[in-house]
């Protein structure tokens, strides 16, 4: 097996298969996560390979995206890897990397861990918050049709995950309901200090949409 054809490979495959992906989980995002991943991975002790793999496919088949259903993408991706002759190891942990990478409501605990997969997940998360978090949030929130801001509609912190998943609540309270949350969910010591500066730019980004809304400034 030869290991950089099979990365190339697998970029081809996810570019093709999100090339018509809403804007916030195509494939210009799968390529941030995947540079993040790399990037975390230098100060860690793990398999490139795996990690690698795991975060080019981590959004092969979002269930947000096929109704919920949260067994696509790890079938998709094994399928897809079984075809470039990977082990069944690696695809093990692939799959499960793909399982467990995303955040499903504040009260739900995954049920595997590695360090690849805590790599993965922070560099998905890095990728929720800051600048590019926040274009995200609004672009999905839009995509959803659902409101900026409705001030009666207050943040719900204890969801269960069919409650978070279910959820249609204005974008703002979203903000609260995971972004924010982030900070403290961090795995690596690189992913929470990137994490840390980007949550600090949220934090002034709500103080100035407040004021604007409530026409202070």
């Amino acid at each position: 097996m030869n290991k950089s054809q099979v990365l190339k490979n697998t970029e081809d495959f996810v570019k093709e298969s999100l090339k018509n992906a809403e804007g916030g989980h195509d494939w210009f995002h799968i390529q941030r996560v995947w540079r993040n991943a790399k990037l975390i991975a230098k100060t860690e002790t793990a398999d490139l390979f795996i990690v690698e793999l795991g975060a080019l496919l981590h959004d092969i088949a979002d269930s947000k995206f096929h109704n919920g259903d949260e067994t696509i993408g790890p079938k998709v991706a094994s399928e897809f890897l079984k075809k470039q002759q990977v082990s069944a190891e690696i695809i093990t942990q692939v799959v499960k990397i793909i399982e467990n990478v995303s955040f499903k409501g504040g009260n739900v605990q995954q049920d595997f861990n590695s360090i690849e997969l805590k790599i993965v997940q922070d560099a998905d998360r890095l990728d929720a918050l800051g600048a590019i978090g926040i274009a995200r949030t609004f672009n999905y929130g839009g995509f959803k049709e659902r409101a900026l801001y409705n001030p009666e509609i207050k943040p719900r912190l204890n969801m269960s995950k069919e409650e978070y998943k279910a959820s249609s609540a204005p974008t703002i309270n979203h903000f609260y309901e995971k972004l924010l949350l982030l900070k403290d969910r961090m795995n690596t010591k690189t992913g929470k200090d990137i994490a840390q500066k980007r949550h600090e730019f949220m934090e002034m980004y709500l103080e100035q949409f407040y004021a604007e809304w409530n026409g202070e400034l």
